[in-house]
């Protein structure tokens, strides 16, 4: 949508508001052993090392219109790792107004603009309980701009991306800017929740709540995957190797590990 100067606000300097997206995803698994175990955090770590993830980052960056400026990288001992983008801002002369509006965002594609004093992370963390016979795998990504740019354009990529049960996903815009008048702004955009910026094929998958704080420009959204297959949640292995008693116990224990996490964790 392509704005008329009379519809947008004039500022006085830079737009000095940060918004900031959260995006924390968790995926099961049952590993009846520790070579299960030790062999699903194997295959995490394979899938999602560092290289991976900065490779999805690029991608973020892409996506919300940054120009890369410097990365840092790390797989950890025994498992896990991290990635941090800093990114920077180019003249904003250069930019469509077009990519100024707040929208659920494209899968990869051009570079449409740039932005500074920001930064794209991630940190993942996978696990397993010696007893439980649960494994998870956990990662933390945040996007976080300064200006009109909007992280929100990211989330549809990001789901795509990681294709998890169960997601926690925060925004919110902090600081405040000012208009040619003097008038403090504290946001510049609509939003009444997260959920109107996840595309409707991707949201028709998952359950959804919401907790916002309209007041101070805080927003919360968790998800959950509504089909259940019990092959998705085995390692190595379908569910016609065990008896019908087993295959029930396990669901009942993968389940009641989602809700633990879906209605417990904020």
């Amino acid at each position: 949508m392509k704005l008329t100067p009379e519809q947008r606000i004039q500022l006085h300097g830079f737009n000095n508001l940060t918004k900031s997206l959260s995006f924390n995803m968790y995926d099961i698994c049952y590993t009846r052993t520790k070579e299960e175990r030790e062999a699903y955090i194997a295959y995490i770590d394979e899938q999602y090392n560092s290289d991976r993830l900065t490779s999805i980052l690029n991608h973020v960056a892409e996506i919300i219109g940054a120009h890369v400026l410097n990365i840092a990288k790390q797989d950890y001992v025994p498992q896990g790792a991290s990635v941090t983008i800093l990114v920077s801002e180019g003249p904003v002369i250069e930019v469509p107004m077009e990519s100024f509006e707040e929208s659920p965002g494209p899968l990869p594609t051009a570079v449409t603009m740039s932005l500074d004093k920001s930064h794209i992370t991630v940190h993942t963390y996978p696990e397993y309980h010696p007893d439980e016979g649960i494994s998870t795998f956990r990662a933390d990504i945040d996007v976080s701009t300064c200006g009109e740019i909007s992280p929100l354009k990211a989330l549809r990529y990001l789901i795509h991306s990681f294709d998890t049960d169960i997601m926690m996903i925060d925004y919110k815009v902090r600081g405040f800017t000012r208009d040619i008048y003097g008038n403090k702004l504290f946001i510049d955009h609509e939003i009444n929740s997260i959920q109107n910026y996840i595309p409707e094929e991707q949201a028709k998958l998952y359950d959804m709540i919401d907790v916002n704080i309209y007041q101070e420009n805080l927003f919360h959204t968790k998800c959950r995957l509504k089909a259940f297959d019990l092959n998705n949640y085995l390692f190595g292995y379908t569910k016609d190797a065990l008896s019908i008693e087993e295959q029930k116990q396990i669901t009942d224990h993968l389940k009641r590990e989602m809700d633990e996490i879906f209605y417990h964790i904020t």
